[in-house]
């Protein structure tokens, strides 16, 4: 998902749950920021690198793809933007542990992860809230791909159909996939810039869903394709309708963490607060465009009676580099960073107790006197010792 929803949207189904102005801002800006926290911006402010929460993509360039590599892309993008939807499912076909092991990180919504994602959150900061969000939503958007390079788990292939609504019902029309990162999408045609074909398994290109452009992150899109891990079985992906799931099940969770009710539960949406702006929130999932940005603003106004402004980084920088150092934690910036850190380890500490490797090993990080993951300490210490096991 883009900016659009993550920040906009959330404000708007922070309010429908019954936050303030205020308290909506933070969750929305919140759940932005977990595309915006990078490792350039965290080392910028001398703040913990380990609460990275998405990675720029000359980062990404410069990733190293060995093993202890691609545990640290794992933990980032399998935390907090491909949630795994069951650690221990097993595919219909026989295969090898190593193909297991990502098959089982594959995304999906309304997963045991999910639960304990949004549970993790209650009692906590707004940021974690917005967190949680973000990491809910995007389980709707990505679904079917896994946060993971793997040309095994993440390939597209020349079978890949928009489905448009046209005059004589429902067409077919074949994506048009392109390596022109400069061009914008073009909605109207079709074509969509995605990566670059990479025959080796673990390549960057492979990553979530870079093998099928923005398409996942997009409101109005419907598509179809087949992944390499699906058994030949065509997989449809309606967006409005996803979107629509995500936005109420995110009010439901919303109000569970606001403490309206007692527990949340996957599988539950609240259809009924959204009810009286159904058809303005269908309207803006069904509307073939880039950014719904002005759309979603416009409904958190109607709805909050204030507008929103856009996040400004700068001003959330300057209040993190200006705190003391015992205040620091006490930022929204420092909100934001522990509720990462307590994220990404929660979910690295389930991958590892499934017996799953691929984001490394796990140490739960500890309730109080700890700013930074053992874990991750403890993989850094492997590179030092130059060890792949």
């Amino acid at each position: 998902m883009n900016k659009d929803f993550h920040c906009y949207a959330t404000y708007c189904a922070a309010i429908l749950a019954g936050y303030s102005h205020e308290e909506s801002a933070v969750i929305g800006y919140s759940s932005q920021m977990v595309d915006l926290c990078t490792r350039t911006m965290l080392s910028k402010l001398h703040a913990p690198q380990s609460a990275a929460t998405t990675q720029l993509q000359l980062e990404l360039m410069d990733a190293r793809t060995d093993i202890i590599g691609l545990q640290d892309i794992t933990r980032i993008w399998a935390s907090f933007h491909f949630l795994p939807g069951d650690l221990y499912a097993v595919p219909e076909q026989k295969c090898s542990k190593k193909y297991l092991k990502k098959y089982r990180l594959i995304c999906k919504p309304n997963s045991e992860l999910l639960e304990k994602t949004v549970r993790r959150a209650k009692g906590k900061n707004l940021q974690d809230a917005g967190i949680a969000m973000h990491v809910l939503a995007d389980t709707w958007a990505h679904s079917y791909f896994a946060g993971t390079p793997s040309l095994v788990i993440n390939n597209t292939n020349y079978h890949f159909f928009e489905l448009i609504q046209g005059e004589n019902g429902e067409e077919e029309r074949k994506v048009n996939f392109r390596h022109s990162p400069s061009s914008p999408d073009e909605p109207e045609k079709s074509a969509y810039t995605n990566t670059v074909y990479y025959n080796n398994e673990n390549s960057i290109m492979s990553l979530g869903h870079g093998r099928a452009g923005h398409l996942p992150d997009y409101c109005f899109v419907r598509y179809k394709y087949l992944p390499a891990w699906g058994n030949y079985e065509e997989i449809i992906k309606d967006n409005p309708s996803d979107y629509l799931c995500a936005f109420t099940q995110m009010v439901y969770a919303l109000k569970y963490l606001r403490g309206t009710i007692p527990e949340f539960e996957k599988g539950h949406y609240d259809t009924e607060s959204i009810e009286p702006v159904k058809d303005e929130i269908q309207r803006i999932l069904h509307t073939v465009q880039l950014d719904s940005t002005k759309d979603w603003r416009e409904l958190g106004k109607k709805l909050s009676g204030h507008e929103l402004e856009e996040i400004d980084v700068e001003a959330i920088e300057k209040e993190y580099l200006d705190a003391d150092a015992d205040e620091k934690d006490d930022t929204f910036l420092g909100r934001f960073i522990i509720g990462a850190l307590a994220q990404k380890s929660m979910v690295t500490n389930q991958i590892f107790q499934s017996g799953n490797r691929l984001a490394g090993y796990s140490i739960e990080l500890g309730s109080k006197g700890f700013k930074g993951i053992r874990d991750f300490k403890k993989l850094l210490k492997r590179r030092e010792a130059g060890s792949d096991e």
